[in-house]
């Protein structure tokens, strides 16, 4: 698992790459659940190039739509309900830390706390 933190006002595609690129290639081929904001042929062709398994699901719009493991997606919510356990600290959800040091400090140990309980 890796995450990091982003400006408010900037697109998920952009900051998903990097964590991509981050994680590296992959020998095994894991499934990389993600929502329809990384949807583009960008993030998806980068998936596949290091190894990753993209699930998900394509824009009602797309001309050549591809197939997705829609079981596979159904566990979004589990990433989904992971943000809402770590929103329910008043430290996360109302971000008192001003440095980005402490406050990814306060994420860690929080992951570690659900993981424990």
């Amino acid at each position: 698992m890796t995450f990091s933190l982003s400006p408010g006002q900037a697109h998920d595609a952009p900051e998903g790459r990097k964590l991509l690129r981050r994680l590296g290639r992959q020998r095994a081929s894991p499934a990389l659940v993600m929502d329809r904001a990384y949807e583009g042929d960008e993030t998806r062709q980068l998936a596949l190039d290091l190894g990753f398994t993209p699930v998900v699901p394509p824009l009602k719009t797309r001309r050549n739509p591809w197939v997705y493991d829609r079981e596979m997606y159904k566990r979004r919510n589990e990433i989904e309900r992971l943000f809402r356990r770590l929103k329910g600290f008043r430290r996360i959800f109302s971000r008192f830390e001003k440095l980005d040091a402490l406050f990814l400090g306060f994420v860690h140990f929080t992951l570690i706390y659900d993981a424990v309980r």
